[in-house]
């Protein structure tokens, strides 16, 4: 009895990463196929391992994994750049050239030849129809897609060569398409008063300041809070997503001595110190050599989603956390990943104009799943990087890692988007208007006891709502003294009334 007829054997992209040794980014989806027993999946976070039987069992060449893992595993563009630059060429166009007018065989030779530059020595097609390079049930893709007529393709990628993210529509992302984001911004909003709203409007673009910065542990002083708003009040004018344009946004942003006039020349990363000489790197940024490649797919690739009807979620997840992995400056990409977001989703026509939702705050009440969301690329990309911390903790990458980059899974950060997104015009937004109601009700009821100045008004409800609806001795005597004690307690009770659950 052989080994293989006793143990499962490793199908599709697994067959292919252990027969050619690839160093690559792990698949969503892994396979094999047993000698016994019925197709069984186990699911685990993001990642499936599905066992197959023995039927499914595709052949022993190249070109047969390469099939089945487009057919089972799925279209993983890392994997098949590292795969390309390792299979020997004519073995490549052999296999071709044994099924040419097959859909996957069709669909191998372009991924070949997009993915490397390289022309295969085979003849274009001359009939046939065309297929789409990505099958819509299973991907986001533009349409209507760019028509190659070599292999008789449309290519429908959300990308190019230089940067390219896939998405996959899973159940959770199909179900998001059934809901109107618009629609819901504007049945959420036309229950207050346009009144409420206009001054609503200046309390959403503080929220979203303050956790923006607060995701990074930043306390900005007040005139750096003020440019980030007024950044945020441009993001729904005109698309940030030039070059130089992003410089621009970086140096309104940051200390005026970490501005950058171009991306940045050095190599950063992410990580904590702990003590002297002692880091723990969470996350190692692309190489400055390879960066202007990237941003410059990137960008491309925000222009291909704009005209080919990708959905506003999946485009500003892929263009933003694409951002924050390129991690282009030498400060602010965080805030620039987040207001991306803001300026896709005005762009898209998603916030209706005039309003604004603080996407920001709903990440930072739910810190764990916007971690995990960076995570589910950077924890598998830590694998793969190899690097060097000098006693100053400047980082060194010594080999060439361009490619883990570019092609990116980002379904995992889409679904994150989504939810962060349905929090905020279901939570966030409706949490800030009902503030301002309450507000608004508790002011007039205070000004019915004692009619006080505007700024005292303010500065009462303020100090009693950080104490439990009620005004400390201390701050009594400090700042309201001339209460009378049945006063106080009117005042209090108002506040109470007023924001019941708060």
């Amino acid at each position: 009895m052989t080994l293989d007829t006793i143990r499962n054997r490793p199908a599709g992209y697994a067959f292919l990463i252990e027969q050619y040794g690839l160093s690559a980014l792990p698949n969503w989806h892994t396979s094999s196929v047993s000698p016994t027993g019925t197709l069984r999946s186990i699911v685990q976070d993001w990642r499936v391992e599905s066992v197959y039987p023995q039927p499914y069992w595709p052949g022993d060449a190249t070109g047969d994994h390469l099939e089945f893992a487009l057919k089972y595993d799925g279209v993983n563009l890392g994997l098949l750049s590292a795969l390309f630059e390792v299979v020997p060429t004519d073995e490549t166009a052999a296999w071709i050239s044994s099924k040419p007018t097959g859909k996957y065989a069709r669909r191998i030779w372009f991924l070949y030849e997009f993915l490397t530059g390289r022309e295969l020595p085979l003849s274009n097609l001359s009939k046939g129809n065309y297929i789409e390079l990505l099958e819509p049930d299973r991907y986001y893709t533009v349409t209507p897609g760019r028509r190659v007529q070599r292999q008789r393709i449309i290519d429908n990628l959300l990308g190019g060569r230089k940067f390219c993210p896939i998405v996959r529509r899973t159940d959770k992302l199909a179900a998001m398409e059934g809901v109107d984001l618009r629609k819901r911004c504007e049945e959420v909003v036309t229950s207050y008063p346009p009144e409420l709203l206009r001054r609503a409007l200046s309390y959403l673009y503080n929220k979203e300041t303050k956790s923006s910065f607060e995701i990074e542990h930043i306390k900005p002083s007040a005139s750096r809070a003020e440019k980030f708003i007024g950044l945020l009040e441009m993001a729904e004018g005109r698309d940030f997503c030039e070059k130089h344009l992003l410089i621009d946004v970086q140096n309104r942003i940051v200390d005026p001595r970490f501005r950058n006039t171009d991306y940045r020349t050095n190599q950063n990363f992410v990580g904590q110190t702990f003590s002297h000489q002692r880091q723990l790197v969470h996350y190692a940024c692309p190489k400055p050599d390879d960066l202007p490649e990237l941003m410059e797919g990137l960008l491309k690739a925000h222009q291909t989603m704009t005209q080919g009807a990708v959905p506003a979620s999946i485009h500003a997840a892929a263009v933003s956390y694409g951002f924050v992995l390129m991690h282009p400056f030498e400060d602010g990409n965080g805030r620039i990943h987040r207001f991306l977001i803001h300026n896709i989703l005005f762009l898209r026509g998603v916030i209706p104009k005039g309003l604004m939702f603080p996407v920001s705050a709903a990440m930072l009440k739910n810190r764990a799943r916007y971690d995990h969301s960076l995570e589910a690329f950077s924890k598998p990309l830590m694998r793969l990087v190899e690097y060097d911390l000098d006693d100053l903790g400047e980082m060194t990458v010594p080999g060439e890692t361009g490619r883990l980059y570019r092609y990116i899974d980002m379904t995992a950060q889409a679904e994150a988007l989504y939810d962060f997104i349905m929090l905020t015009i279901e939570r966030e937004l409706v949490e800030e208007l009902d503030f301002l109601v309450s507000y608004d009700k508790t002011r007039q009821a205070i000004q019915e006891i004692v009619d006080m100045p505007d700024r005292l008004i303010d500065l009462f409800i303020q100090l009693c709502l950080q104490n439990n609806g009620r005004l400390s001795a201390k701050k009594r005597e400090s700042h309201f003294d001339f209460l009378t004690d049945d006063e106080l307690a009117g005042m209090e009770h108002a506040v109470r009334q007023g924001y019941v659950g708060e």
